[in-house]
Parts: C-alpha cells; sequence; structure tokens
C-alpha cells in the first residue's frame, strides 16, 4: 500500500510554554527559562451545542477530534465527521480552544456519553457505565506481516522525530509505520490516547483509514483504551516502547491485533496473534 511521505516537521505546530525555573545544581540555585508542555482544554461543539470538553496539547486539533470521534465510537466510519471548524463569535479565553463539528447523521450512533471533560492522562474519564467502555470494533483478520529486525528498528526512528520531546520532555508520541519501517506520520500530546487519536485523524484526513498494512507505535506502556482505539482504526500490528496492561493483551487476543511490548534494539515481547511477526 502506498502512504504519503511523513509530514516535514509533525509537531510544527505543537509549541512549547515558556516559563521561569530554579534549578537547584551544585553549588546552590540558579533560575533560569524553561520550556514545558502546553495542555489546554478543547471544547466540543455538536452543531453548536456543547458536547465535551478534551484537555490535550494544542496542535493537530482537527485531527484530534476526527480521531476522537471515531475510536470513541460516536461515528461509524471516517465519513461520518463531515467537518470540524472554529466557531465565530468566542471570546478571547475560547479562540483556539473550541470546535464545532458537523457529523453525518447516523441512526445507530451512540449519543454522546461524555458529559465530563477527559483529562490528557485518562482516554475513559467522563465515561458514566461499564457498557460504555467497550467501542464496538470488529476482530482483526489482516495478513500484514513485519519482520522483527524492522519492529525493534522503529523506536529509533520515532525518537528521532520527537521534537516535541526535545524540548520538554513531556509528551508521549505515537507514529505509523509501513511494514517496511517506512515512518508515514507522527504526532505528540501530552496524553497518549490523544497522540493516538490525533494519528488517527490524520489517517483519516489522508484517506489512509482504516489502517491495514500498518504498524502503530507507542512511545509508552500500552492500556485498554489504546488497543481499542487501534482496533477501531483497524490497526494489525500495535507495538510499544513500554509494558502492556492485563485487560490490552486479553483485548487484543480477543479482537486478533498483534500486540508487542518492551521493544528494544535487540528484544522485544510479542504478547498476542505472533504470525503477524516475521
Amino acid at each position: 500500500m502506498s502512504a504519503p511521505a511523513p509530514d516535514p516537521d509533525p509537531a510544527a505546530r505543537v509549541v512549547p510554554v515558556r516559563v521561569t525555573t530554579l534549578r537547584t545544581d551544585p553549588p546552590g540555585a540558579v533560575e533560569r527559562d524553561d520550556a514545558v508542555v502546553a495542555e489546554a482544554p478543547l471544547e466540543l461543539r455538536f452543531a453548536g451545542v456543547p458536547g465535551t470538553v478534551l484537555l490535550r496539547t494544542p496542535g493537530h486539533d482537527d485531527e484530534l477530534v476526527r480521531g476522537f470521534l471515531w475510536t470513541e465510537g460516536f461515528v461509524r466510519s471516517p465519513a461520518d465527521v463531515v467537518r470540524v471548524e472554529r466557531p465565530a463569535g468566542l471570546t478571547a479565553d475560547e479562540v483556539g480552544h473550541v470546535v464545532d463539528v458537523t457529523l453525518f447523521p447516523s441512526p445507530d450512533a451512540p449519543p454522546l456519553d461524555r458529559p465530563l471533560y477527559a483529562s490528557s492522562s485518562c482516554g475513559a474519564c467522563g465515561k458514566r457505565s461499564l457498557g460504555s467502555l467497550r467501542v464496538p470494533a470488529q476482530a482483526c483478520r489482516s495478513t500484514t506481516t513485519v519482520a522483527r529486525d524492522v519492529l525493534v528498528a522503529l523506536p529509533d526512528r520515532m525518537r528521532r522525530e520527537q521534537a516535541a520531546f526535545d524540548a520538554t520532555g513531556g509528551v508521549h508520541a505515537c507514529a505509523l509505520f509501513t511494514p517496511d519501517g517506512r515512518l508515514v506520520a507522527l504526532r505528540e500530546d501530552v496524553g497518549r490516547h490523544n497522540a493516538l487519536d490525533k494519528l488517527v485523524g490524520y489517517a483519516m484526513e489522508a484517506r489512509l483509514a482504516p489502517l491495514d498494512g500498518h504498524v502503530v507505535l507507542l512511545s509508552g506502556r500500552v492500556s485498554f483504551d489504546l488497543v481499542q482505539k487501534a482496533a477501531v482504526a483497524g490497526v494489525p500490528v500495535v507495538a510499544a516502547v513500554g509494558a502492556p496492561s492485563s485487560l490490552a493483551v486479553s483485548l487484543a487476543d480477543r479482537l486478533g491485533l498483534t500486540l508487542v511490548g518492551f521493544v528494544r534494539r535487540t528484544s522485544m515481547n510479542v504478547y498476542t496473534h505472533p504470525q503477524r511477526v516475521r
């Protein structure tokens, strides 16, 4: 499958915030300028009606919204998100932090079940029942395979592109690769699930979704919600620098995803469906 070239600067719109810090190194303390990752609320409105609030790192907001709505089951296909735009008449505090979404009407789409804000550290915050945690996703039957030598090289490839992490040391990354190890796109955010939603939203806009024939690499640990988002987006292979949780492993196994953790230069753990790792 062909794919567009990587963004020339994947974090071009992720702008760090400058602060003053007191650095305590021997022999004393020194005041100096520092960069920290930006975190701010994003309000989603639907035909002008407030729906939910996401805490995110500003940048690639349209992608975040599109990816969030699809991977959380509020739309059934990428084409259902018709338009994401900045509404007029905002206050000074709202400018840059409010979007209005137009959806293709779907009779079987669930109502928005997140009346509370979703924090940047929690992909399930705001959901009100155990049943609402699970998003419908088809079992993966992809025949995509990836060589072991390709997988172990991906973290270094991703790390070289993490511009926001270089500036702040405080963001997660999610990268999309082809099975031969070519970087398609990378997104960074203070929230792991936000970074993945931005990446999925990029794929939606680039008409690459569903993402069969691709590998997703995560910079940290793998939780239930990240595996579920990847499954909805059609990703057959999810790899991570960190560890998976028990729910992540069981969900990946049930849905047919290949889940790989602790990816290092010489080793990795394949937790589910190892037939896709050559």
